[in-house]
């Protein structure tokens, strides 16, 4: 079952879903291979620090943080990923690294790549090493009304 907190806020918002079991994986490309979802429709959420403060950078799996990138088009003077111990905290109910990309549900900035916004639906970790959650990225972005940016270059 997805995380209560993400639960609660979906069936709230009436928004249509599905949940996806999969063998475990802590990677996002593990995740999309045992889940049999494309890399480009899994959104992985990235915990960063940007001038100090935690913000979620969401992009597809089959794309890397373009940390110069992200510097230059939020004008932070400095970015670095969060570490778990500083940000296992926020996400109490979930497990390290397994986090869902609602940053409004934890009092985060969310900004998302802009080719994840090219596609139809998007799947995400769900609270756990073994469940996703699938919506229409539309849904998610009246949801959540993350910053679209440019920051992530695909993985070679």
């Amino acid at each position: 079952m997805p995380a209560k907190r993400l639960k609660e806020f979906l069936d709230s918002h009436n928004i249509k879903y599905v949940t996806i079991s999969h063998s475990r994986a802590f990677t996002a490309q593990e995740t999309a291979t045992s889940a049999h979802i494309p890399g480009k429709e899994l959104a992985k959420t990235v915990v960063v620090k940007m001038d100090g403060k935690m913000a979620m950078a969401v992009l597809p799996a089959s794309s890397k943080v373009d940390f110069d990138l992200l510097k230059k088009v939020t004008g932070s003077s400095k970015i670095e990923i969060a570490s778990e111990k500083e940000f296992k905290d926020i996400f109490p109910e979930c497990e390290v690294g397994a986090m869902p990309p609602f940053g409004n549900l934890y009092g985060m900035e969310v900004f998302v790549a802009k080719t994840l916004t090219e596609d139809r639906e998007i799947a995400f970790n769900a609270g756990s090493h073994r469940e996703l959650v699938k919506l229409a990225y539309k849904d998610f972005e009246q949801l959540v009304k993350p910053k679209v940016i440019t920051f992530s270059v695909e993985r070679k």
